[in-house]
């Protein structure tokens, strides 16, 4: 089975009997696999924020979809056009802010809104709600064919030996086969045989819960590591190159990316090992200029004192619990997106691969976060 993370059930929004977005709630990966029916806004608002959805694509393609929910809350409401725009602006706003470093999840709130501003003033809920949809469906597919490429582009300058990931980045963090993942599974695909490595990816194991089970499920053998194995494992040479994601690259290749990315990264800086980052265009902000900028998440220290619910730590100890850290361009080999790989990573070569970033017209800039 091929996994995926979210799809629209049911009929087109704004119609009778309404569909809506349903997704895997992660938590429960991989012993349970269950979908999330959300029907509302405020439900899709948790699930992101509580990592039932995850993954900077995924989350920003849920976000999409959110507002294609957001629109059947206005026809359910029995809404006027004028009250269902500001009901939609309204709940876009909670949407894009409900995870503060992926930027995904803006990028696409956004590129929603502006489809539905270039409507006429007038235009009903019902109608609303159909272009949100057919908006979230497009950057949906998208998401597919970007992933594929990414996967084929990666697969072609991965070197030779074992692969090292962390953190998840396959089809349950984005539209299609992943980004990172999708490098390994489409280079498996074309008959390479390698070692895939994944650490557990502390505090919340999605490493160990969500890669290897997607690996598994794909047939490719998978050695899950504790993140503080990593040094020692490049150590004995096995590793021939690292390949991680990202939830934000500035405009000179730095690069945020799951807690524990940075540390990887001086790692195979120090055993010679080639390190690639794998993301698409919508995850570089080019209206920030280094990874300085970047807004970290913190998250409940919960999360590292009682691990998936299990105490860890004394009673009354507290926790330092950042969900995401900054690797400097300097350290990544290269970055492979869905039109090919930025190798030197500079901020010259950010702007030849990448030249027209994400300013939807009429939207608010990044750097106005």
């Amino acid at each position: 089975m091929i996994p995926t993370s979210l799809r629209w059930h049911g009929n087109a929004a704004g119609q009778p009997d309404a569909g809506h977005l349903e997704l895997v709630d992660q938590t429960l990966l991989p012993t349970r696999h269950e979908w999330i029916p959300c029907r509302d806004v405020d439900t899709l608002v948790e699930a992101i924020k509580m990592l039932r959805v995850r993954g900077a694509p995924a989350i920003g393609i849920a976000g999409a979809y959110g507002l294609a929910v957001a629109a059947g809350e206005a026809v359910g409401d029995g809404l006027s056009p004028e009250a269902a725009r500001a009901h939609l602006l309204a709940r876009a706003e909670l949407l894009a802010c409900a995870r503060p470093t992926a930027v995904n999840l803006r990028w696409a709130v956004e590129r929603v809104v502006s489809v539905l501003a270039g409507l006429p003033e007038n235009t009903s809920a019902q109608a609303l709600a159909a272009a949100a949809l057919a908006e979230a469906r497009s950057i949906h597919e998208e998401d597919r064919r970007l992933c594929a490429a990414i996967g084929r582009h990666g697969a072609a300058i991965l070197p030779e030996g074992g692969v090292l990931t962390h953190c998840n980045t396959g089809a349950l963090a984005t539209g299609g086969d992943g980004t990172a993942l999708a490098v390994i599974t489409t280079a498996w695909e074309e008959g390479r045989r390698f070692d895939v490595f994944a650490d557990e990816t502390r505090p919340l194991f999605q490493g160990a819960r969500l890669t290897a089970w997607e690996l598994v499920e794909r047939g490719i053998p998978v050695t899950v590591l504790v993140d503080s194995a990593a040094a020692q494992l490049l150590r004995t040479g096995r590793v021939g190159a690292c390949i991680v994601g990202a939830d934000r690259i500035t405009a000179n290749g730095d690069t945020a990316n799951k807690i524990g990315t940075y540390g990887l990264a001086v790692l195979a800086e120090a055993h010679g090992v080639p390190f690639f980052v794998a993301a698409p265009s919508s995850t570089f902000d080019l209206s920030l200029e280094t990874g300085v900028d970047i807004p970290i998440e913190e998250r409940a220290a919960a999360e590292v004192l009682r691990p998936l619910g299990v105490p860890a730590a004394p009673e009354h100890a507290r926790a330092y619990n950042p969900a995401f850290d900054v690797t400097p361009a300097r350290l990544i080999t290269g970055i492979v997106t869905e039109h090919g790989v930025i190798q030197p990573v500079t901020r010259d070569n950010v702007l030849k691969m990448v030249p027209v970033l994400k300013m939807v017209p009429g939207t608010k800039s990044r750097s106005a976060r």
